[in-house]
């Protein structure tokens, strides 16, 4: 049998003094876990966690006094905590498993942080991976998902994720330890428990080592993932619009990479955009990049989880999408500072004339002469005329952002700046004519839109 301590210290997941989060339902699984680190002669500071999630009343309630009782065995600080997760459920409009895995992981960050910990110990087994890889196959997923579990993610870590359920309970046994059963978990209503009880087993017949076989295909594609990963990374530096609030694309660009390489892109950009990757299926992915590949110049997507794709022309934007009746309007009395919507403010100020006028398209000068207050600063309307930089005449606010090349669902963004009831700057896009810096003027107003960092 392997000798589960020495295993674990070979690993190296955990530095000499740290202090540790281990997570403990009170099942055969964490109860071992709990004991192998109290056994770590690193000098590890460990901190007990358990979260109630008040879906089985008494047994839950039993099960919290148990863990507890083991923290206080062990002579360690305990973080128990009720949440009432099937109402989580509905709020979230997930499954009973999911709302109890994502209630789960914020308490177990938040224990963490309140103990200064720089790491999470959770007791999953080789057999729990074969279980997420076969779930996550039938849901339908790429090498990303098939990789399950790592050993070692950020703060999150495994000891036990390369042993067998079966060499766990033997540890326990060989020490003499209790532990709490959970009777949900014979319950085959639940997928997990489906495939353990039910697939698991079938499969077993055509190779008796599967949950084997499987956490060890899980391990390769974690390798290539790894690599992959770099690739995505870099060639998302590379493509990306440098200076962009949102991600944003060329086309071009894009169009030249291989097709995997663009969907993983596409899976980069909304993560950078909406935070995750629920709900996202390869039939979104699939649909951007016909985004990309279709010769029409200008179309848009909605996708899951309050996100907007849109081509302009040669650029691929992600982003949320403007809500309905977001047009904007408000007074510029003076220099200072003013909040613009999408995280952005314009600051106005009386400066030096510049050698050089012609800058950043987020930086205008103007007249102070021309340019007097008030300000408006205002969203685009239909029907807006503006005379631009060099011309006599006027033409289209509308016609100036086609020939910008400014895609539909920006314009509503662009701040217009009036003074004397005439545009004089589309912000970020054109200069305008009429209160334009001419002369060797000492002072000039400057207006320049920056984005906010929160």
């Amino acid at each position: 049998m392997t000798d589960l301590l020495a295993h674990i210290k070979a690993l190296k997941l955990f530095a000499p003094g740290a202090t540790v989060v281990v997570a403990v339902s009170g099942g055969a699984d964490s109860v071992a876990l709990l004991d192998l680190l109290h056994r770590f002669d690193g000098d590890l500071r460990l901190v007990v966690a358990h979260l109630n999630h008040s879906l089985r009343g008494e047994h839950a309630d039993k099960d919290q006094e148990f863990v507890a009782g083991l923290a206080a065995g062990y002579r360690l600080p305990f973080a128990g905590e009720r949440r009432e997760v099937a109402a989580l459920a509905k709020e979230w409009g997930t499954s009973l498993e999911d709302a109890g895995r994502r209630a789960r992981y914020e308490f177990l960050y938040r224990v963490a942080r309140a103990y200064q910990a720089g790491c999470i110990a959770l007791a999953h087994h080789r057999d729990d991976q074969a279980e997420t890889v076969l779930m996550r196959l039938l849901r339908g997923a790429g090498a990303t998902g098939l990789r399950g579990m790592g050993l070692s993610r950020g703060m999150l870590k495994r000891p036990l994720l390369r042993l067998s359920r079966a060499e766990i309970e033997c540890y326990l046994k060989g020490r003499g330890l209790t532990w709490r059963t959970d009777s949900s978990n014979a319950d085959t209503a639940i997928l997990r428990n489906s495939i353990r009880h039910e697939l698991l087993p079938i499969l077993g017949r055509y190779n008796p080592k599967v949950s084997e076989r499987l956490a060890a295909t899980a391990e390769i594609l974690a390798a290539d993932e790894e690599v992959l990963e770099q690739v995505t990374e870099s060639a998302y530096r590379r493509l990306t619009v440098p200076g962009a609030t949102d991600p944003s694309f060329s086309v071009a660009g894009l169009a030249a990479e291989p097709r995997g390489l663009r969907l993983r892109l596409y899976r980069r950009a909304l993560a950078a955009q909406r935070g995750d990757l629920q709900r996202i299926a390869l039939s979104h992915l699939e649909a951007i990049d016909h985004l990309v590949l279709a010769e029409r110049p200008n179309a848009q997507l909605k996708l899951p989880g309050a996100c907007l794709v849109w081509r302009g022309y040669d650029r691929l934007w992600f982003a949320a999408p403007v809500p309905a009746g977001g047009a904007f309007e408000f007074a510029v009395a003076g220099p200072g500072s003013y909040r613009l919507p999408g995280e952005r403010m314009l600051t106005v100020s009386l400066v030096e004339r510049p050698e050089r006028l012609a800058g950043a398209s987020t930086v205008a000068y103007f007249d102070p002469e021309a340019a007097t207050f008030p300000w408006t600063v205002r969203s685009f309307r239909p029907g807006d005329r503006f005379a631009p930089l060099g011309m006599a005449g006027s033409q289209k606010v509308k016609d100036v952002f086609i020939n910008s090349k400014i895609p539909v669902p920006e314009r509503g963004r662009i701040p217009v700046l009036i003074s004397r009831d005439r545009i004089i700057w589309l912000g970020g896009v054109k200069m305008g004519e009429q209160a334009r810096v001419t002369g060797s003027l000492g002072l000039v107003l400057k207006a320049e839109i920056l984005d906010i960092t929160l």
